[in-house]
């Protein structure tokens, strides 16, 4: 296995056309041994208000993620790299030929973590450590990470140790993004990371690979853009889960594939005809989350999520890689400036403004924050957040969340916020 800088101690709707992803499966039971995450899904277009026509495409490449992956490499003959932050550079593994793929969880309980990480690190990271010591991973050919919280460090170095691999790499991305010194400390170790990739593939990455592996990813974070610009519509297109759909779908296939079927997703949006009401209309920020069935259950009880903030929504994509310098250059800047994750947005609280700002174009009625259980960075981050919101006249409603345990427990809480915003809109 070849290893760096290790930290010490630890489609169009109709289909894509070759992919070589089946339908959706419907929801594995817990504990199946299936070497694809176990996903509680019901069958496509079986829950209300999902339109299977259109966003069908991005729920079955979520759903059969490895099925694509392994597709992916038959026919291109690349390699699979797992990520486990969204702060990792994807430009300069498309540059190299590698499809970059994101490292999630599978929301089920397991038992094969505690010899690994500690009880009292977030459920999302021993969840994700879980599924690859059950070998749901088995079609990667690395795994890398750019610093990131301790919990998410602690499953990287542990699957490292533990989960056979060919390749792993740290990428030491700093956490004080605000010093001036951010920009280029990245972009050295961007360099170490491009050298890293060719010695391990066999080949060099010119410059202009690194230009047009920005220019799929700019081009992709557009398309993201422009379909959640329609959500500010009185009426939104789509609901919060087609959106997370959308968004998580983009973290695990081609972003030339995806970015495909965004468009065709984009001519469709402008035909359809929002039947549902969009009730209350809510924003969601917070840590990481990709619980389809939490967003599908808020939604069933008469509101719209229009927008959020959380690394599987529009922190992921929100801002392009501008080019005014070297590629690598310009890419650093990009992942050092983009919205950051609250175990980097200090000294300045810069998120809370950005929070504020969403809120007010999405024309938002109330707020969602949940945390994962034990995430630090953001129990710090809440306050500060919660009360902006609170002071804005935006009522919030917070929620810890462990990834493995039901969502049924948060719907009488659900409700009530629904029930309180609903009553102040009347008076």
């Amino acid at each position: 296995m070849e290893t760096h800088r290790v930290p010490s101690g630890t489609c169009p709707p109709a289909g894509c056309g070759g992919c070589g992803v089946p339908p959706a499966p419907r929801a594995a039971a817990a504990g199946s041994s299936s070497h694809s995450p176990a996903l509680r899904e019901p069958a496509l277009g079986s829950q209300p208000g999902f339109d299977a026509e259109l966003f069908g495409t991005f729920r079955n490449w979520r759903v059969n993620r490895a099925e694509y992956a392994k597709a992916w490499k038959q026919r291109t003959g690349g390699k699979v790299v797992g990520y486990f932050c969204t702060y990792a550079p994807e430009e300069l593994m498309y540059a190299a030929g590698v499809l970059p793929v994101r490292i999630l969880g599978s929301h089920e309980v397991q038992d094969v973590t505690e010899p690994h990480i500690f009880g009292m690190f977030c459920p999302f990271c021993r969840d994700c450590l879980a599924q690859g010591l059950k070998g749901r991973f088995d079609y990667l050919d690395g795994i890398m990470l750019a610093q990131s919280c301790l919990h998410i460090r602690q499953a990287f170095s542990s699957w490292q140790k533990h989960v056979p691999i060919d390749y792993s790499y740290y990428l030491p991305m700093p956490h004080h993004v605000q010093s001036r010194h951010a920009t280029p400390f990245l972009t050295k170790e961007l360099e170490v990371f491009k050298t890293s990739l060719e010695v391990w593939l066999g080949r060099a990455i010119p410059d202009r690979a690194l230009d047009e592996a920005i220019e799929i990813c700019n081009r992709n974070r557009q398309l993201l853009w422009r379909v959640y610009e329609t959500r500010q519509n009185p009426h939104p297109p789509l609901t919060g889960e087609e959106a997370l759909e959308m968004v998580l779908a983009s973290q695990m296939v081609d972003k030339q594939e995806h970015s495909a079927a965004l468009e065709s997703l984009l001519a469709g949006l402008s035909q359809r005809r929002v039947t549902r009401p969009t009730g209350v209309r809510l924003m969601i920020l917070g840590s990481e989350d990709d619980d389809v069935e939490f967003v599908r259950m808020v939604e069933s009880c008469g509101a719209t999520f229009v927008i959020d903030d959380h690394c599987t929504g529009t922190r992921y994509f929100w801002n392009n890689v501008e080019r005014n310098t070297s590629p690598l250059a310009s890419i650093a800047e990009r992942y050092v400036k983009r919205v950051p994750c609250p175990s980097k947005d200090w000294p300045e609280r810069t998120r809370v403004q950005h929070a504020l700002a969403l809120a007010k174009a999405y024309n938002v009625q109330g707020a969602i924050v949940m945390q994962q259980k034990f995430c630090d960075p953001h129990e710090l981050d809440i306050p500060a957040l919660t009360k902006a919101l609170n002071a804005a006249g935006i009522k919030t409603l917070f929620l810890e969340f462990d990834v493995t345990v039901p969502i049924g427990q948060f719907k009488v809480r659900v409700e009530a916020f629904l029930e309180m915003l609903r009553e102040d809109d009347l008076f």
